[in-house]
């Protein structure tokens, strides 16, 4: 384990008063908690930013599945790029819609490239991408 060091902020008090208010709602119990999750989230935002980042992270994907050959594309382009999908969920919302999650990891500069082609497909109403560590430098 790390060893802990202590520091003192100035702040004011309104703001400490929303950040006390948010922290309650969130369930942390202590600010310290609330404080490290802020500084490792401003760490993994800023480090996903590089391309040659190693990240993990996911494509959500909301899609008509009728739309002509969407499914076979995003299987197909899912396949071509096995280095970096991890694994994929499929859920029938109703009879035209689906949801897609798929896990995905490696480089943020070819995620983000892989995430952008299938979000782009004709017939996928949203997309989204998410990324985070791995957590090897946090």
């Amino acid at each position: 384990m790390s060893h802990l060091l202590r520091f003192g902020i100035s702040i004011d008090s309104r703001l400490l008063k929303q950040f006390d208010d948010l922290i309650a709602e969130k369930g942390y119990v202590n600010r310290s908690e609330a404080i490290r999750d802020l500084i490792r989230d401003t760490l993994v935002t800023e480090a996903s930013a590089s391309a040659e980042e190693e990240i993990v992270g996911t494509v959500t994907l909301v899609y008509d599945h009728h739309t002509r050959e969407l499914a076979r594309q995003l299987n197909d382009r899912q396949h071509a790029s096995h280095g970096s999908v991890i694994s994929a969920l499929h859920v029938h919302l109703d009879e035209h819609n689906c949801l897609e999650v798929i896990v995905v990891k490696g480089k943020a500069g070819d995620v983000k490239k892989l995430a952008d082609e299938m979000i782009g497909a004709r017939g996928v109403k949203h997309g989204k991408l998410v990324m985070t560590t791995t957590g090897k430098n946090i």
